[in-house]
């Protein structure tokens, strides 16, 4: 069949437009290579000779009065004016300070952003660190924010070697001491986040050996980054030296951000094809288009008969026209996908989950590290969560939800791709002895899981139901913020009616009552299993431990238990210690009471327990016992996958569950263990 002549036209326009795309950007330098200097632009005394040198650092020449820059080449888009939304960002690079001498060293370096392009204003030597001008006051003339590793102390400056931030002024808004132990070239790592909800621009740095980073800072700073810099800005590092001496060496950098990547060259490609097109007449474009096109259908066609071999088994709608009308990710070929994993390789494996495995990928160009989702083979249940995901995740924009880059139907295979996580799954922090979040972490994935929900719920065009939350679904980003994934069991729903549905799915802890007895999926059961989770940030464990003392054993009616005892916070899990607001854990886990309340009438809207948590209402009054569910005799259900359950609703709540068989979830990130299932 001959493809329609405005189909034509359409595809023409969408090669000569480049429509806007928001995604997630991001780069690791572990180490840098020869092909370092095509990503980084060298300013002044900066130079590359195996790792970022700043300043002058030849053998035979003087290193006195010397200043540098190193930026990334394109820019980076701060926040949009349209939307007003502000980018988070997480940076971390290590670095190597040596001076010659114990007496006489500086200045120091800085990690800063800036207008673009990049301009190293004159005469900025010595304690300007390559940001302001010498001149009598420390304050520049362009507007920059700046995180400075100052080892002189100028007259502006403390009396002690100090990390600072610098907002406009090298006259730091807040400062914190730190070891001189660097004059020996010793490696410093250092990581710079700046959490936008929050308005927190944070740094923390250590000299340990193989550190790891979750959260923690040395100092922070409130700053809204939105009344400092233009949209657009410039990001990379300065040091300068005076008549006193040292190296500044960069030896590693990665950054992550959660705004749109300005791509100049792209940019620049866009343009000129705008140019041409509008240069010729309609009917040369419609002539030439429709030839190429008719090339490419006819290739497609021969590719898409080689490789698809599992769509023909049914009479209905193939996957291909099930996806056509998506916009957002894009289709990669089934090679693509095999070569960045390594053709699969274990060493590349995730993790493994009820419907197959997750492999860390790198793929060429602006893209790199990816998460990429492999459906088992002959999966017609894979197959449809494979079809809902892509079609619900794919229109949905928000910060807090996992990005999904693209998909592959090709050689028998479904896959799917989605920006990498490079801290995993939250579960992994919760259930491991060995590791944990400090609390403010804690609260923030809150907030952020909330906010997800929020979109899902109330703020998209239509409300979606996840039907599956739960912490090994939250992913963690490189600052920690939560991102909301798997919408393999996700449906679309009317605002103002519920969803139909007698098929019982989601994980065993996380159903809520009404859902294990009807088998209905809706708001107040994604509520509930929103509260469940709130209770594990809060208390560190399970919803249900059959190892526990009987009256530990369900999460729910434990913590109601010491609710109505006024000993709530009694629950917090043991690994914070101390180190914890008691007036914020009162509140999460009344939160948490209040969304996994039995009557599911009883529970709040994801908008209110958000206000909640955001301290802009006042914490719920909740009864002292934990009140009894009304049984209804369920109607016959369609259950995906194989369970048993058995349930007993008594004054202490719902006793637990007993699974013989499931499927666990994945995420995007480190491995994990399988969790029980109904799907």
């Amino acid at each position: 069949m001959s493809p329609p002549l405005p189909f034509l036209f359409l595809l023409l326009l969408v090669f000569l437009l480049r429509l806007p795309f928001s995604t997630s950007f991001s780069f690791n330098f572990s180490t840098f290579n020869s092909s370092t200097p095509q990503f980084i632009t060298f300013q002044n005394d900066s130079f590359f000779d195996k790792v970022i040198k700043l300043t002058k650092n030849e053998v035979g020449t003087s290193l006195s009065r010397s200043v540098g820059r190193a930026v990334y080449r394109d820019p980076l888009k701060l926040w949009d004016a349209a939307s007003g939304d502000l980018a988070d960002f997480t940076t971390h690079f290590s670095f190597a300070i040596k001076a010659f001498s114990t007496t006489g060293y500086g200045d120091g370096l800085t990690f800063f952003l800036s207008p673009y392009p990049s301009t190293v204003p004159p005469d900025s030597i010595g304690g300007n660190l390559g940001l302001v001008s010498e001149s009598t006051t420390p304050n520049g003339t362009v507007n920059f924010v700046a995180v400075e590793f100052d080892t002189f102390p100028n007259r502006w400056d403390p009396v002690k070697d100090h990390v600072g931030i610098d907002i406009n002024s090298v006259e730091s808004a807040v400062t914190a001491p730190w070891n001189s132990s660097f004059k020996d070239g010793s490696i410093g790592n250092a990581w710079v986040s700046y959490n936008a909800s929050e308005k927190n621009l944070s740094v923390f740095l250590t000299f340990e050996k193989n550190p790891t980073f979750s959260g923690q800072s040395t100092l922070y700073h409130i700053i809204d980054l939105r009344e400092v810099l233009p949209e657009t800005v410039a990001f990379g590092f300065s040091a300068a030296t005076g008549v006193n001496t040292e190296t500044h060496n960069i030896l590693s950098w990665d950054f992550s951000s959660t705004l749109k990547f300005v791509d100049i060259e792209r940019e620049r490609k866009s343009s000129a094809r705008f140019g041409l097109g509008l240069s010729l007449s309609i009917g040369l474009l419609l002539i030439a288009a429709g030839f190429i096109w008719f090339l490419l259908w006819r290739r497609r066609i021969k590719q898409e008969t080689k490789e698809v071999d599992f769509d023909e088994e049914e009479g209905d709608m193939t996957i291909d026209d099930e996806f056509e009308k998506e916009r957002g990710p894009k289709r990669f070929l089934y090679s693509e996908l095999a070569a960045s994993t390594k053709n699969f390789d274990e060493e590349m494996k995730l993790g493994e989950g009820g419907f197959g495995g997750v492999y860390k990928g790198v793929l060429k160009g602006s893209i790199g590290e990816v998460a990429i989702k492999r459906v088992s083979r002959g999966s017609k249940q894979g197959k449809k969560e494979y079809i809902a995901e892509v079609k619900i995740i794919s229109q949905l924009r928000h910060r807090n939800l996992v990005q999904l880059v693209g998909w592959c139907h090709g050689r028998g295979e479904l896959i799917l791709v989605y920006e990498f996580m490079p801290n995993g799954s939250l579960d992994n922090y919760l259930y491991d002895i060995n590791r944990s979040l400090v609390w403010p972490l804690r609260y923030k994935i809150g907030l952020g899981l909330a906010s997800a929900l929020l979109y899902l719920h109330e703020e998209w065009e239509e409300c979606v139901v996840h039907r599956d939350i739960k912490p090994s679904n939250v992913m963690l980003d490189a600052g920690f913020n939560a991102k909301l994934g798997d919408f393999g069991l996700a449906r679309l729903v009317d605002h103002d009616r519920g969803m139909q549905t007698t098929v019982l799915a989601g994980t065993m802890g996380y159903l809520s009552p009404e859902s294990l007895t009807s088998g209905q999926a809706s708001k107040e059961s994604d509520v509930y299993a929103f509260g469940m989770v709130l209770l594990e940030l809060a208390c560190g464990r399970r919803p249900v431990e059959p190892k526990e003392r009987p009256d530990r054993v369900g999460l729910v009616a434990w913590v109601w238990d010491l609710y109505g005892s006024g000993r709530m916070t009694e629950a917090a899990d043991m690994r914070l210690g101390v180190e914890f607001d008691e007036e914020e854990m009162g509140r999460m886990m009344a939160v948490g009471l209040w969304c996994a309340h039995p009557d599911s009438g009883m529970r709040p809207t994801v908008r209110q327990a958000l206000a909640v948590l955001k301290k802009e209402l006042a914490v719920p009054k909740l009864p002292a016992r934990m009140p009894v569910p009304m049984y209804c005799p369920p109607p016959p259900l369609q259950i995906i996958g194989s369970f048993t359950c058995t349930s007993s609703f008594a004054g202490s709540g719902f006793s637990g569950f007993s699974t013989t068989t499931g499927s666990g979830g994945v995420g995007l990130g480190g491995r994990q263990a399988e969790e029980p299932q109904a799907r």
